[in-house]
């Protein structure tokens, strides 16, 4: 049984009724905010890609950085690149995230998006681009699930144009076959072919180096880091246990009261529960050492049995 299923948890954490993004599939996700951003993009009297495209001068503006991010989810006024871009990633992506889970798949995809948009950045200043020239578009990582799923099944078949059936590690080598040449010709079109190489190479790296970006997370002690800055932006619920249990008891039924000796164990215990369950609220469940994991464990077994005995 998990934590949040304990009684004196599971009504304040988890209310009723109360919508949540894991009903959904994160490629999903990441469609209705591509889509979003390019709406409100279209109708916005101030044009957004302005704001959220990387440029090469953002590589030495430190408070430029998030651009490296928010460049993935904004595309051209051309309804051609949101769809395309969204349509692989819908009939690709999923059987990627259904292999690596929602929050790899997550992971792996924003580390496309970033990395992809550092290097092309660099990439761009080396052979010497104006510091305003600038990019959006999800293709770099796009590209990366891509691959991704041809190394994974390189025999699938793919209707290439939507009516070419080829296997998925042809379809691979043609998508990637103008970045190369481009990559050769050391030439930048519109298309910013770094960007779709960079992916390529880290989805390439991610399949062959069993590479686990949740793992290599909590090494930096980024899951501490994440449950700090969510306990600074997010309101949050006091996770008490606001009576002792007699007093509630006996608010259910008459139980009788306790013997001293009883009333003093679980008021220990209660006060524990306390320390515990603010430990909880402040740094999260990863937090737990074992001996309070069991504390849990027993209280909820203690407070289960007491309501089935009242």
């Amino acid at each position: 049984m998990g934590l949040y299923d304990r009684d004196y948890i599971t009504r304040r954490t988890l209310p009723g009724g109360a919508w949540s993004t894991s009903q959904y599939s994160m490629v999903t996700i990441l469609i209705v905010i591509n889509v979003v951003v390019y709406v409100l993009d279209a109708f916005s009297n101030y044009r957004l890609s302005d704001l959220t495209a990387a440029r090469v001068g953002t590589l030495t503006r430190p408070w430029l950085w998030w651009q490296f991010l928010t460049y993935g989810f904004t595309h051209a006024p051309s309804p051609q690149h949101i769809f395309f871009n969204m349509l692989t990633l819908w009939f690709f992506g999923r059987d990627i995230e259904y292999l690596l889970g929602r929050k790899e798949f997550l992971r792996l995809y924003l580390f496309l998006v970033i990395v992809g948009g550092v290097v092309w950045a660099a990439i761009n200043r080396l052979q010497g681009a104006s510091a305003g020239s600038s990019m959006i578009g999800a293709s770099g990582a796009v590209v990366g699930i891509f691959l991704l799923f041809c190394l994974h099944y390189p025999r699938r078949t793919i209707l290439l144009f939507f009516f070419l059936p080829v296997p998925a590690w042809v379809a691979g080598v043609l998508l990637l076959a103008p970045d190369i040449m481009s990559a050769i010709q050391s030439r930048e079109s519109e298309i910013a072919y770094s960007v779709h190489l960079t992916g390529a190479a880290l989805a390439a790296l991610y399949y062959y180096q069993n590479w686990n970006l949740g793992l290599f997370w909590e090494r930096l002690g980024g899951e501490r880091i994440w449950v700090r800055i969510k306990y600074l932006f997010q309101r949050r619920p006091r996770l008490r246990v606001h009576r002792g249990e007699y007093e509630y008891l006996r608010e259910m039924d008459d139980v009788g009261d306790p013997t001293d000796a009883e009333k003093e164990e679980w008021e220990k215990l209660e006060a524990e529960v306390e320390r515990i369950l603010d430990k909880i609220n402040k740094s999260g469940t990863d937090s737990l050492t074992r001996a309070e994991r069991r504390t849990l464990e027993r209280a909820s077994q203690l407070y289960r049995q007491r309501r089935r005995g009242s």
